[in-house]
């Protein structure tokens, strides 16, 4: 019987399908694998091979790969004829999950433009900044938000706007135009201008610790890269599982179910790197069938889709694993096809393991996955076995991908030591678009500074710990505290304001802040969370408000000290971060 260990020797050593070697990239040494695309241009070659089968399934409409890759030549050929799109334009895209996003990413980076994921709960105010600081000079967007950006079409800097779900003829801009226009040439057709490696390939915004997102750069390399360690995972998960369990009927039978096709749940965003890199890059590749829910995730319509669909995957963020795990009803549906579970943003709990197992009664695999919008989602990986014996750990580096923990001078700590976690390899983006001082003071020397805390155990299992940097994590969005911080302090009864995590069961964190009112002013909870709400998304908005007259505590240079606000104890190590 073969361990991990011997799988991963065999598939990453000479000759093996996913053969590891060293190369020079932009003057930084790391592992690569020998064989790779050239371009995600590529991995879309390798989807029109998939032909009739189907790709994308989403209320009641089904496309083929053949219908889809046609369609998205249709797309690139129009923004280039009808908008001028070419290499290194922006095209933005503000919309829920649906085909139209789906197709409006492969036919940019098809055209070596780069594709603007801007994060569907943003505010008017987070909206007209993402696509100010991009430059876009398209924006697709959905009715929904369209609505939220109505007032302020003449500014925009971009040119055309492409409605995908509400009537363009009732909106009386020449900007906007009816997503179809894009569509209606489909061809086998690709663009004539061939990406690169290095080429951008998109532009995530990440939340900013000074207050404004800034976004993240992955290229088509950095993409590649975090394709070819997902499927190597899954390769290996594979073999591990028919070394271990030859013949077992539960994934057999969920294959036979699917006629052989593997079908996935698509409920992580598309404006993240879980949803876009790893779920929508992998299921081109892999040749999926993506189902993907219309609107809001609800745990009844999951169950629905698993049932109809043979779903046999789910990746997604922990907060719909607990709530679909944690439903009434969730036994009432047939869950027997899914095999594989796998979540990122947090160490998964032995209590959760054992909710998936329960709830989804065939799982073969849990997969836990640890990495950030700037390693271009996936940097460490807990499957198999080790996801029953580790739980609390995040596992191990992809192929690829090197893990250090750091103490604050940089300097790198043996096994079991506390320090900042940095992550090398090709899956870290090129720069923060438009900051190169901020992009200097995050990567140094080829080493992303995550601002998380951790350690390696001697097995090179990595453990996460904290969080160095300011943030709270709230159902697997990222919350900069310094951005609520900074709103609440204008309002004129603020004297001050901190922004700390208060645990949350399913969501994992929740926002709660602590305000000092100005002596003489008057305050409400309901008031502080108006103030927040009119410009920053409503995932950032306090749940819980803490109103005093006393200063808040800080220490002698001015720093909050937000353990005491939290009751905690020493925490000198991040006092130094």
């Amino acid at each position: 019987m073969a361990t991990a260990a011997e799988i991963r020797a065999q598939l990453t050593g000479p000759g093996g399908a996913f053969e590891v070697t060293a190369e020079t990239v932009d003057g930084v040494d790391m592992k690569v694998y020998a064989n790779r695309f050239p371009s995600l241009r590529s991995v879309f070659q390798f989807g029109q091979a998939h032909g009739d089968k189907e790709f994308i399934v989403y209320g009641e409409r089904r496309i083929t790969y053949r219908d889809f890759t046609r369609a998205a030549n249709s797309v690139s050929a129009h923004l280039a004829l009808d908008a001028g799109v070419g290499a290194g334009d922006r095209v933005a895209v503000l919309s829920q999950n649906n085909p139209e996003w789906c197709l409006t990413f492969w036919a940019t980076v098809n055209l070596r433009a780069i594709l603007v994921g801007l994060n569907g709960w943003w505010t008017t105010d987070e909206i007209l900044y993402g696509l100010e600081d991009s430059g876009a000079k398209v924006l697709v967007v959905d009715a929904k938000r369209l609505e939220r950006i109505a007032d302020h079409l003449d500014a925009l800097p971009v040119e055309r706007i492409y409605l995908v779900d509400g009537d363009a003829t009732a909106v009386t801009h020449p900007k906007v135009h009816p997503f179809e226009e894009l569509t209606v040439d489909p061809t086998d057709e690709l663009p004539d201008d061939e990406p690169t490696e290095a080429d951008a390939a998109v532009i995530f915004y990440t939340s900013g610790t000074t207050g404004r997102p800034k976004g993240a750069i992955s290229t088509h390399r950095n993409m590649i890269a975090n394709l070819q360690n997902t499927v190597f995972v899954l390769t290996a998960g594979q073999m591990e599982a028919a070394a271990n369990a030859a013949g077992d009927e539960g994934a057999g039978g969920a294959a036979a179910a699917s006629g052989g096709q593997p079908v996935a749940l698509f409920t992580s965003p598309l404006f993240h790197v879980s949803g876009c890199h790893s779920t929508l890059v992998v299921g081109m590749m892999a040749g999926m069938r993506l189902v993907m829910p219309v609107g809001r995730f609800d745990p009844i319509r999951a169950f629905e889709l698993i049932a109809d669909e043979g779903v046999m995957i789910w990746a997604t963020v922990p907060t719909m694993i607990w709530r679909a795990c944690e439903h009434p009803a969730r036994h009432d549906y047939d869950t027997s096809t899914v095999i594989s579970v796998s979540f990122g943003g947090s160490p998964s709990a032995d209590e959760l393991q054992r909710k998936i197992r329960e709830t989804f009664p065939n799982v073969k695999a849990t997969t836990n996955a640890y990495g950030l919008t700037e390693s271009s989602s996936v940097a460490t990986c807990l499957t198999g076995a080790d996801a029953l014996r580790r739980a609390e750990s995040v596992g191990l580096p992809m192929p690829t991908v090197d893990i250090a923990v750091a103490d604050p001078d940089g300097t790198h700590l043996g096994p079991n030591e506390t320090g900042e976690i940095l992550i090398r390899g090709p899956i870290i983006m090129a720069g923060y678009w438009n900051k190169p001082e901020a992009t200097a003071s995050t990567v140094v020397d080829g080493w992303l500074h995550t601002g998380d805390l951790g350690h390696l155990d001697s097995d090179g299992y990595l453990y996460v710990t904290d969080r160095a940097k300011d943030m709270i994590i709230r159902g697997g969005e990222n919350i900069y505290c310094v951005e609520i911080e900074n709103r609440l302090v204008e309002h004129p009864a603020v004297a001050d304001a901190a922004i700390i995590g208060v645990a949350h069961p399913s969501l994992g964190e929740e926002v709660k802040a602590v305000i000092q009112v100005e002596p003489g002013a008057s305050l409400s909870e309901d008031e502080v969370r108006a103030w927040v709400r009119e410009t920053l998304a409503e995932f950032k908005v306090p749940t819980h408000v803490e109103l005093r007259d006393e200063k808040l505590p800080r220490n002698a240079s001015g720093k909050l000290l937000k353990n005491a606000l939290r009751g905690e104890g020493d925490v000198s190590f991040l006092e130094t971060m």
